[in-house]
């Protein structure tokens, strides 16, 4: 085990011994009915519920790299379809953000990474041979409205979503919080950051 990961669990054992969990005490059950999902960027760990003003408890949070959902039937819907038939969601909020680093990845650039740490080519022709392109599922967006467009309508379109769910796209500036609906979006705005 990391150094690191050692750190982590020394914390928790302090922080299970003071009963600092007690604060965030909840059920599995979304208090506000609402599913986001939203990408894994550290800049958004907390700034995305701080901006909403979500709490523990309130959503379902689904963090992937990008904030997409690529297939329909993937982990990310899987996970919708749970949360709208078991836990009782009956909206998605599908939150990208300006300055993604999916945006623009390179899945060959991916692939020749993978190799220098020792992922053979056999792995990754048998993966293609299966049917999985694995170079253009390790391929970023190059528009990011338009990959939150697209999740929206895969959710949307998909046969087992009911037609009552609420299903809206919304883009994020990592920097400030500030949340843009999707249909109100014509340009990019520009991050105080990039400024």
């Amino acid at each position: 085990m990391s150094a690191m990961m050692e750190e982590m669990l020394k914390y928790n054992e302090t922080f299970v011994a003071e009963k600092q969990y007690e604060k965030y005490h909840t059920s599995k059950y979304p208090d506000r009915n609402v599913a986001i999902v939203a990408c894994m960027d550290t800049r958004l760990t907390e700034l995305l519920p701080a901006a909403l003003g979500i709490k523990n408890g309130d959503v379902k949070l689904i963090k992937n790299a990008g904030g997409v959902i690529l297939l329909p039937f993937d982990s990310v819907m899987r996970s919708l379809l749970v949360a709208i038939y078991e836990l009782g969601v009956n909206e998605i909020m599908v939150i990208g953000h300006y300055d993604c680093g999916v945006q623009h990845m390179d899945g060959e650039l991916i692939l020749k990474h993978m190799k220098q740490r020792g992922i053979d080519d056999r792995s990754i022709e048998f993966l293609d041979y299966c049917g999985m392109n694995v170079k253009d599922w390790l391929t970023g967006f190059s528009c990011v409205q338009e990959a939150v467009r697209k999740s929206v309508e895969l959710v949307r379109d998909h046969p087992l979503i009911p037609k009552d769910i609420t299903i809206e796209g919304f883009l994020m500036d990592p920097v400030t919080g500030r949340v843009d609906r999707l249909d109100a979006v014509s340009v990019l705005p520009v991050s105080p950051q990039n400024a």
